[in-house]
């Protein structure tokens, strides 16, 4: 453990803490944009510079270790005139087009400009400019507004594991790109996108779908059985988009299957009732003579062929499913039925599924999708 002053107030943080920890700690806000607690130490933005005592120059808080009797100042007139005409310096060769941004109102560099009163900006020169040109479903890269902070590629490379994207070119024409600086194709797990600061990575599904006044709404994604907690963000009982928090199990981390798959939820294909397939061939008269004459809601539909169905409540589904299960075990025997268990179960449904195929129908013939 080493103990340092950060603004006079004394902290004892673990070895190889950095001072950006340390002041955090002590709850003493420093403003960052490439940094992340996940993600490796960048530096790029230089906007956590502080005075260390006996330092002649200002250094990075987020990649300067905490030493043992080490002073630090997190503020000063010289440190924030640094910090302003940073910010100032990035916002010169960044799009002004907050009104219509994705980003707005999410967008750390928006957020830090109005903390420093940055209204206009006196440095003006050459700015990039880039075509938008992925063709994906999912993500929307405008490279113009990247501030080239680092965090997508670090994530990609560093959590992912799949080094997508770098950085590419030099100087002004320095940008993040996939290899040849062809279109992006990865596993569109939208990593990228939850940690961009800004309007750079948006999501393409969400768009001019609304910025603010969602209710947000805690669940956990029904994909497999890793129990990832996300966040639905739902307007008019409708899902706009799909995040999740730091803090939960899965760390914020989502797969392309629970960031980007939640369309099927207002889907007018889903079911929201059970069916019962009518099919006098098929099923013997003892169990389709007590079926009343309902109109059939779909023909040569879910399954081809002739076949009709017709909604009914589950007491009544379940009474069908029971009363056709006796009937097999009775007639062929318990080992003519299986049971296909699911990964988007809980590991307690699951086990009473096996425990109902096992004592109840008498048989072991229990799959599970997640093996395969």
């Amino acid at each position: 453990m080493v103990t340092l002053k950060i603004d006079g107030q004394k902290v004892t943080v673990r070895k190889l803490s950095t001072i950006l920890d340390a002041a955090r700690k002590l709850d003493i806000p420093i403003p960052t944009l490439c940094h992340h607690p996940a993600l490796s130490p960048f530096g790029g933005c230089r906007l956590c510079l502080v005075e260390i005592k006996g330092s002649p120059k200002p250094v990075t808080s987020c990649t300067t270790f905490a030493r043992d009797g080490m002073e630090v100042k997190t503020t000063s007139p010289q440190l924030e005139n640094m910090r302003k005409m940073t910010l100032e310096l990035l916002l010169s060769d960044h799009p002004t087009d907050c009104m219509v941004c994705e980003r707005a109102g999410d967008c750390k560099l928006q957020e830090l400009a109005y903390f420093y009163g940055i209204k206009e900006n006196r440095f003006i020169g050459e700015r990039r400019t880039y075509d938008k040109k992925d063709g994906n479903p999912f993500i929307e890269r405008d490279m113009e507004k990247c501030i080239l902070c680092g965090q997508c590629v670090r994530i990609c490379d560093e959590i992912q594991g799949v080094g997508a994207i770098d950085f590419a070119y030099r100087g002004l024409k320095t940008k993040i790109c996939p290899p040849f600086d062809k279109d992006l194709n990865c596993e569109f797990c939208g990593q990228c996108v939850a940690v961009c600061p800004t309007g750079a990575l948006t999501g393409k599904m969400w768009k001019q779908k609304g910025r603010q006044n969602f209710t947000k709404i805690d669940t956990i994604c029904p994909y497999c059985g890793c129990g990832c907690n996300i966040t639905l963000h739902v307007r008019r009982n409708e899902v706009m988009r799909v995040s999740s928090k730091p803090e939960t199990i899965n760390e914020g981390w989502l797969c392309p299957k629970g960031r980007f798959g939640y369309q099927f939820i207002s889907s007018p294909d889903r079911l929201t009732k059970p069916l019962i397939r009518i099919a006098p061939k098929e099923y013997s008269a003892s169990y389709t003579r007590n079926i009343p004459p309902h109109p059939p809601l779909a023909k040569g539909g879910l399954r081809g062929g002739s076949d009709i169905f017709r909604e009914v409540s589950w007491d009544e589904a379940l009474d069908y499913i029971a009363g056709r299960l006796k009937d097999i075990r009775e007639k062929s025997g318990p080992d003519a039925i299986g049971g296909l268990a699911s990964a988007r179960c809980t590991n307690e449904e699951n086990y009473l599924f096996q425990k109902f195929m096992r004592a109840v129908i008498g048989t072991n013939n229990v799959d599970h999708c997640a093996r395969y």
